[in-house]
Formats: structure tokens, C-alpha cells, sequence
């Protein structure tokens, strides 16, 4: 560990993999490579449920949560970078900005991104979360956010964990709800816009909005 601190000391922690990372993390240089040989990649370690990861390699609840609370920090540094001073122009720059938040994912996450009038991101806020086929969403907290940032305009987004972008009953369902809940205090919805690992789908270029 001595080694890696050096390292970390003399160049910068930009200088150090993966395994180096967590190794400094977790104090443990041999339980890092047991969790990298075990999960395959960060991403994976990120996308784990705390109840398997605690079990991962022996590495406990504590490690387990600082791991995480690691992690999610730089998720949301960069969620918060990425859109700062962004412009949406389609449906494209929607899936462009969100894959990389969502395509991994074991489970559905759906995310409303906030605008101005002239499609500048104010804010991107993930509204919910669940299982692997499904997760809750509220209009109402929707409608509320977006009221609060004095937002005219918002695209919605959610990821399908089992591939297949194409939607669901309950997609038409939901896209119709926040419509017509938006709609009522004059805020227009863009899009709503599904992401698999590889492939996308809108309902407005495909006119069902």
C-alpha cells in the first residue's frame, strides 16, 4: 500500500488504474484484485445491489458503503458536468448525453432533463428507480421540479435493462400522463425517450406525442 500512496503522492491520482484506486479505497490492495477478478470492471461494481456487494469477496458492510458512497460521488460529478451550459437540438443529443448513464444499468431508472425555452439543460434529476422490467413514476413530482426551476420545457428518458428499447404499455401510459400534467401549467413535453445497451426509441420521431 505504501507504493501506491507514493504514487498517488508524486503523480497525481489521475495516474492510477482501477485496481489502484480501490485498492486505496478499501486499505486492502488483495481484497481490490479479489473484487476486480470477481466483478470484472467498475461499472459492474457500481451497478451492483449493496446486499450482493457486501458479500463480494468478503468485503463487508462498511467497505461496502464507503465503495458506494465513492462511486455515486463521481456519478453525480459527472452527471452534473456533462449538461452544465448544454443545448438540446434532438433526440440525438438526448441519447448521447444519457447512454452512458443508463445503458449498464441491471435495473430501470427514469430521469426528466429540465429546459429553458431555448433548450438549455438547467438540471437532469433521476425521478425514480425500481426493477428490472419496471419502475414508479410519479407526474406530480415532475410537474413539481420543474415549477421550481421555472422550467417551460422537459424530456423524459428511462432505460430498458433487458435490451429492447421498444416500449411498453405502461411507456404509452406514462408519456400520456405527463403530457397531460405538463400541459396544465403551460410546460411542453419534448420527448420521452428510451435507452437499451444498444439501441433507442422516441416517442416524438416516432410520432406518439
Amino acid at each position: 500500500m505504501q507504493d501506491l500512496r507514493e504514487k498517488l503522492t508524486l503523480r497525481g491520482v489521475k495516474s492510477l488504474t482501477d485496481l489502484e484506486l480501490l485498492a486505496i479505497l478499501l486499505e486492502d490492495k488483495a481484497l481490490a484484485e479479489e473484487l476486480i477478478k470477481e466483478c470484472g470492471s467498475l461499472v459492474n461494481i457500481a451497478n451492483m445491489p449493496s446486499s450482493r456487494l457486501r458479500m463480494v469477496a468478503g468485503l463487508g458492510a462498511k467497505r461496502a458503503e464507503r465503495l458506494q458512497v465513492a462511486l455515486e460521488m463521481g456519478h453525480r460529478v459527472v452527471s452534473a458536468s456533462n449538461h452544465i451550459e448544454e443545448q438540446i437540438s434532438s433526440s440525438e443529443d438526448v441519447i448521447r448525453i444519457m447512454r452512458p448513464l443508463l445503458k449498464d444499468l441491471k435495473h430501470e431508472e427514469c430521469w426528466a432533463i429540465y429546459l429553458t425555452n431555448s433548450n438549455r439543460i438547467i438540471e437532469r434529476s433521476r425521478i425514480s428507480q425500481g426493477g428490472i422490467q419496471a419502475t414508479v413514476v410519479d407526474h406530480r413530482l415532475i410537474v413539481k421540479r420543474a415549477l421550481e426551476l421555472l422550467s417551460t420545457r422537459i424530456i423524459i428518458v428511462h432505460n430498458h435493462p433487458s435490451g429492447s428499447a421498444t416500449p411498453s404499455g405502461a411507456d404509452f401510459d406514462i408519456t400520456k400522463r405527463i403530457k397531460e400534467a405538463t400541459s396544465l401549467f403551460d410546460i411542453q413535453l419534448l420527448d420521452h425517450i428510451i435507452i437499451s445497451k444498444t439501441d433507442s426509441f422516441s416517442f416524438k420521431s416516432n410520432d406518439n406525442l
